[in-house]
């Protein structure tokens, strides 16, 4: 009996259902994504300027994208955002069918 086969059958024996597991995991990674996306809506939009220039920029700004307005906990949480929901998407459109065909 090979590894693959040595690792197919254990998993198959767990008492838990794997799908349940990843469906109830996708659940829970939306839901953070959705209340995340909110905090930082309130927190912020990167690239947006701050300060008395607005959107003309008459006040001595060198360019448009010299400057980035809003702190750096603000970006942080926005590439987050986009880094967690990419590697969500990848996850459900290239690993899962890969271990759905190995697996079962």
């Amino acid at each position: 009996m090979s590894t693959l086969d040595r690792l197919r059958t254990r998993i198959r024996e767990l008492p838990i259902s794997i799908p349940a597991v990843l469906e109830l995991a996708s659940v829970c990674i939306c839901i953070g994504l959705f209340v995340g996306t909110f905090v930082a809506l309130a927190s912020g939009i990167p690239g947006a300027e701050s300060g008395a220039a607005g959107a003309g920029g008459a006040s001595g700004a060198t360019g448009a994208g010299d400057t980035i307005g809003g702190s750096g906990g603000t970006e942080l949480l926005w590439l987050g955002i986009i880094a967690v929901g990419a590697a969500f998407v990848v996850f459900w459109t290239a690993l899962v069918p890969v271990v759905e065909r190995v697996y079962y």
